[in-house]
């Protein structure tokens, strides 16, 4: 037996085959030999068993026998879940089959049956998600996360009455272009500034402050209606009253008509001042019958409207006006508590080069100190250094104060709103937070965004109650007509509001209108121009535009009930501009141009537009480049143009080359 070590004992069959390796022949015994492998098996088979509820004195001598009897532990029945909670807008199958303790199999086959095709990595809204919970027996609850924009909403608490106090009004200068809004509010400036400080404004911050019989006064001096359209967009009342000027020799005019409809739809109280008096040809009387149009009735005619003449260069009637204005915010009883975390408004906000990042701000409540942390918009910081209206440097700012803050990471938007936090780390997560669902709104962008297409569902779903209309057309009375016709389409459901209408090409200024407010752009035989078709494209902003009135107050009617048939979806090739014309003998009018974007294609429609009102639309007849024909022509390339049936072409025209493709709705 040449296996067999010397002198060893006699091994049964049944012995493996490497203990004969490990006998010793000096301790007359076999050797254990350490197998690290089994020992690792074995300690985990031991914790399984553990778990399951074998005892440990059940294992001997090395080797598992598990009790007959199953312990008391492994006869319990599985936990029932009764309640579960979501954290998060959504939640995904794979995640709620963890909160239900349910296979996703059985999840999935729920879902099937009400009706939602959906996989394992799917998410669903809270109901949703509790309607498959329900059938499970569980309940689900949304307990979402708090984030630190819910810590700065907490921390911004309701005011106690007792601690409220009487602050100075803040008004905004609208009107028409030159009929003296700058001029006004120049005199006001220097007339009515605190004793000792007349001549003492060094620098324009966009907003003053004017004192009369020891009270005061704020003006902003807004550019235009943007920032005004803009912090209203934001929810954002920065305005306490709207002084509208008028000339008393011009009388009402476009930009007149549009202050009141800003200014009504932000529901702001107008007080007229009727300025330029002293002009020859001036009659403030003509001026007050013609705002009666706009439902402006003067105070002695038993109307509500605030209406002085003024002067802004001999200054009559100013003092009157400020009083007027002071009367009307004691109206308004406006107030505020100065002992808190300041908050405001940004009214404007430029990058220096020497000093960095610098806003206008409008304190609107409390106090603002300097090393204040603050956060406004994507924008968070502390106040460095503060500069109020005078160019002086000032270490606190109450209710209704304009300053200029130094102190920002980078330039905030003007019509944000800036707060006052006690934790500069509570601000920087607030920006985090922002910028992460900024991202968010912009992928689902324009969704909720009110459409004709979409107007009946949420008419249905009661989402909407007022239809918001802008209509702009090339004559006035075409604006009449439609505004009178579409007001009487309003029912029980809806009632139909024009917003704004005028005469003119649809502009910037209409669409922030529309975005802030939520409303449809019509237009009649105008187009809008380059600035409001970007605009309205990245707000989301409904244009529709007609040639014919009928077909506008049918596609509003059908849109309200829901039965807008299939519609041209118009794609827009490019534009390009006239700058020669040839008249040539049998051909007609060739018109010579220039491709400024996109392209000219031949088999395309083409719209002719003068002043961004349409005097043509139908097909080209022709398109050559040098003496060849073409079938397109690209941008920066110059082209011969001719139109079907039409030879009224000048230089400066503008040819826009689109094409039709129908879509259903």
């Amino acid at each position: 037996m040449g296996n067999r070590p010397a002198k060893g004992p006699e091994l049964q069959p049944s012995v493996e085959k490497e203990r004969v390796s490990n006998y010793d022949p000096n301790k007359k015994s076999y050797i254990r030999q350490h197998d690290p492998e089994r020992v690792a098996k074995n300690r985990k088979q031991l914790a399984r068993d553990t778990f399951n509820g074998i005892d440990d004195d059940v294992v001997r001598g090395g080797r598992r026998a598990r009790s007959k009897k199953p312990s008391a532990q492994m006869m319990m029945a599985p936990i029932r879940i009764e309640k579960a909670f979501m954290t998060a807008e959504a939640i995904t199958v794979k995640d709620l089959t963890e909160r239900v303790g349910k296979p996703a199999g059985d999840i999935l086959k729920k879902l099937l049956l009400l009706g939602v095709m959906a996989n394992i990595n799917s998410e669903l809204d809270f109901d949703t998600a509790s309607l498959v919970c329900g059938e499970f027996g569980v309940e689900l609850e949304m307990n979402m996360a708090k984030t630190a924009e819910d810590a700065l909403t907490e921390a911004d608490v309701e005011d106690d009455e007792q601690d409220l106090e009487p602050r100075p009004p803040v008004i905004t200068i609208m009107g028409h272009v030159d009929h003296g809004k700058t001029s006004l509010l120049d005199y006001i400036r220097h007339t009515h500034v605190t004793a000792g400080e007349a001549g003492g404004i060094t620098q324009h911050i966009g907003a003053y402050t004017v004192e009369l019989n020891g009270r005061k006064i704020t003006f902003l001096d807004t550019p235009g209606h943007e920032a005004f359209t803009a912090m209203r967009a934001r929810g954002t009342q920065a305005t306490d009253i709207a002084v509208l000027v008028v000339a008393a020799d011009d009388g009402v005019m476009p930009q007149t008509i549009e202050s009141i409809h800003h200014a009504k739809a932000a529901n702001v109280p107008i007080v007229v001042a009727i300025n330029k008096i002293d002009k020859e040809g001036a009659n403030p009387e003509r001026v007050k019958q013609d705002l009666t149009a706009y439902e402006m009735v003067p105070e002695e005619w038993g109307g509500d409207t605030i209406m002085v003449p003024v002067s802004a260069t001999t200054g009559e009637g100013v003092s009157t006006l400020l009083e007027m204005i002071l009367l009307q915010a004691d109206v308004l009883q406006l107030r505020a508590n100065p002992n808190r975390l300041a908050k405001g408004v940004i009214i404007e906000a430029k990058l220096d080069k020497s000093r960095g990042p610098l806003a206008t701000v409008l304190v609107q409540n409390g106090t603002l100190h300097v090393g204040d942390n603050i956060v406004v918009g994507l924008a968070s910081g502390r106040v460095r250094a503060m500069m109020n209206d005078k160019g002086e440097r000032i270490e606190e700012a109450g209710p209704s104060t304009p300053v200029e803050i130094a102190g920002f990471t980078e330039v905030p938007s003007a019509g944000d709103d800036i707060m006052a936090v006690s934790d500069d780390h509570l601000g920087r997560q607030v920006v985090e937070e922002r910028r992460d669902k900024l991202k968010v709104a912009r992928a689902a962008s324009n969704v909720g965004k009110l459409s004709l297409d979409n107007l009946f569902s949420q008419i249905d779903q009661g989402k909407v109650e007022n239809l918001n209309l802008i209509i702009k057309a090339d004559v006035q009375g075409s604006v009449e007509a439609v505004k009178q016709a579409l007001e009487k389409l309003s029912d029980e459901k809806v009632k139909v509001r024009v917003l704004h209408s005028a005469v003119g090409a649809i502009n910037k200024d209409d669409v922030n209108l529309a975005a802030a407010f939520n409303a449809i752009i019509i237009g009649f035989n105008i187009r809008p121009d380059s600035s409001a078709r970007d605009t309205a494209e990245k707000e989301g902003v409904d244009i529709r535009l007609y040639r014919i009135i009928y077909q506008a107050i049918e596609d509003i009617q059908k849109a309200m009930k829901g039965l807008l048939a299939p519609e041209f979806k118009e794609t827009m090739l490019g534009h390009a501009e006239v700058r020669n014309v040839f008249h040539i003998t049998g051909a007609g009018t060739v018109a010579g141009c220039y491709v400024t974007d996109g392209k000219l294609q031949r088999n395309a429609q083409v719209r002719l537009l003068r002043d961004n009102v349409v005097a043509f639309e139908g097909k080209l007849s022709s398109l050559k480049r040098f003496k060849d024909d073409a079938k397109e022509v690209a941008q920066s390339f110059e082209c011969g143009v001719s139109l079907d049936g039409y030879n009224d072409i000048k230089e400066g025209d503008i040819l826009e080359c689109f094409i039709l493709e129908e879509i259903e709705r």
